[in-house]
């Protein structure tokens, strides 16, 4: 059995479903020593069901709800909500099978052995698409670092880690096809004839339908030897991750598929350059890749025409199960907070008031209701001390204490740190026994807050800082000291 201890659930309930499993099946979480060899516990730190947790899966049978204990207890019957979806723009670019029924591979098939890859290439960087998993790093850049050579792997990264997102999911279970039809346009424009597929552990029905998909392409002729006639070689294999959150940043994720720990490593080199078994390799997320077919089909000048004139194009925003209407949103870049919050969400439920909104994951920050009128990209959100990530939005509601959430975010961290470096490893261990005394913090916290974030070795470590002062500002002085 595996519970959801992420943000969305943890502020479901307060964090009470936890306690209550355990009762029920007569174990404690993460214990190994525990009696019953018939059952065991484990926490993670996302199943994908935000917007209507709190959530376990039971093997691979998901059960989700404010009932979550009675399903797991056997009580009732699981539940396993099927995720809202819907387009705020018009024209959807990464939800356009999804929203507006486009179908898939009609733009693979109409570029193999028609178009060239610097085309394709050219295209994608018109658009200035910049990758949605986090890290917004220039598409069509990335792809150039490659050099061409057709030792190239292209990996479709869908360990969707940030907790409060679960776009990845939606695409994987919901339309799979459009995210392998990226993923080959990806390969094709880096001159590749190997493409990966690698879906976290928490999302067993992904990983069945990425699987599923794959056959399907392959049976209809958009994989395989000399594809649609042309002289491109492609195949494309779906791999299930080991369920980690730092295992998603992208040479962790090499790491892991090579089998070894799922831990950062050092860079230079770059996977560009030297990658998976060494050979160049290109880790674009899901969404990023969903969005390739619409820009290849319509032309880069088309989304550039999205969003803002720095951050082009649209982003899929997930809100979680204290609003009103919680779902999977496609909005523009730049789209402020509020509308998302307040027209889109209807606010929070049961006429809830917001404590803090925390966007892009733990680890991308938290605002306050008083600064929700900043629009939705990274430089915009960044000059409140936030990140847009995944730009999952968990709104926690004034139920809950400021402490209580600080804690939650120390917890994160602790258990997710790869413990690769000693300044995260020892930093988010220190932070999180801490903010467990509840005694205000003295200077020492202050200088480990600042090795942490100049220290670290990757983003997990670096980003933990701004994301815990981010807390403390949105708090405004009810945390008073924590902010290092």
């Amino acid at each position: 059995m595996r519970v959801c201890g992420a943000t969305a659930c943890f502020a479901a309930q307060a964090g009470r479903h936890l306690p209550a499993i355990e009762g029920v099946l007569g174990v404690t979480a993460d214990d190994d020593r525990d009696p019953d060899p018939e059952v065991s516990l484990q926490t993670v730190r996302c199943l994908g069901y935000c917007y209507g947790g709190p959530a376990a899966l039971d093997g691979e049978t998901p059960c989700a709800g404010p009932d979550v204990v009675d399903q797991v207890a056997g009580r009732v019957r699981p539940q396993a909500p099927p995720i809202p979806a819907a387009d705020a723009t018009g024209d959807p670019v990464v939800l356009a099978g999804i929203a507006a029924g486009e179908p898939p591979w009609r733009t693979w098939a109409d570029t193999v052995g028609r178009r060239t890859p610097e085309l394709v290439q050219q295209e994608v960087a018109a658009s200035g698409l910049r990758g949605r998993g986090g890290a917004g790093f220039p598409v069509a850049a990335k792809w150039a670092a490659a050099g061409g050579s057709p030792d190239t792997v292209v990996i479709a990264n869908a360990d969707e880690g940030d907790p409060g997102s679960y776009a990845d999911r939606l695409l994987m279970e919901v339309d799979p096809a459009r995210v392998l039809e990226g993923l080959a346009l990806a390969c094709f424009a880096c001159g590749a004839r190997r493409g990966l597929v690698l879906v976290r552990s928490e999302y067993p029905q992904a990983l069945a339908q990425m699987r599923e998909a794959v056959e399907r392409a392959r049976a209809d002729g958009h994989l395989g030897r000399r594809v649609h006639g042309s002289g491109v070689d492609l195949d494309v294999e779906v791999v299930a991750g080991a369920g980690s959150y730092v295992a998603g940043e992208e040479t962790a994720l090499i790491a892991g598929l090579e089998g070894g720990r799922g831990c950062a490593r050092a860079r230079p080199p770059y996977p560009t350059s030297s990658g998976l078994w060494g050979v160049p390799t290109v880790v674009n997320n899901v969404e990023t890749l969903a969005a390739v077919p619409w820009i290849v089909s319509r032309g880069g000048a088309a989304y550039v025409r999205r969003g803002t004139p720095g951050e082009t194009g649209t982003k899929l925003v997930c809100l979680s199960e204290r609003f009103t209407h919680p779902g999977c949103y496609e909005v523009e870049l730049g789209t402020p907070v509020r509308r998302i919050v307040t027209e889109l969400g209807g606010g929070l439920r049961n006429g809830a008031e917001l404590g803090v909104l925390q966007v892009g994951g733990p680890l991308g920050g938290f605002l306050s209701e008083q600064v929700l009128d900043v629009p939705l990209t990274e430089t915009e959100l960044a000059g409140h001390g936030a990140a847009l990530g995944h730009a999952g939005l968990v709104a926690i509601d004034d139920r809950i204490e400021p402490l209580e959430v600080l804690r939650h975010v120390w917890a994160f961290a602790a258990a997710e740190s790869c413990g690769a470096c000693s300044p995260c490893r020892v930093g988010s261990r220190r932070g999180l026994e801490l903010a467990r005394t509840g005694e205000p913090p003295g200077d020492a916290y202050a200088r480990m807050l600042r090795v942490m974030s100049e220290a670290s070795l990757c983003a997990f470590g670096r980003r933990l800082p701004p994301a815990v002062r981010s807390l403390v500002r949105a708090y405004e002085d009810r945390l008073r000291g924590w902010g290092g």
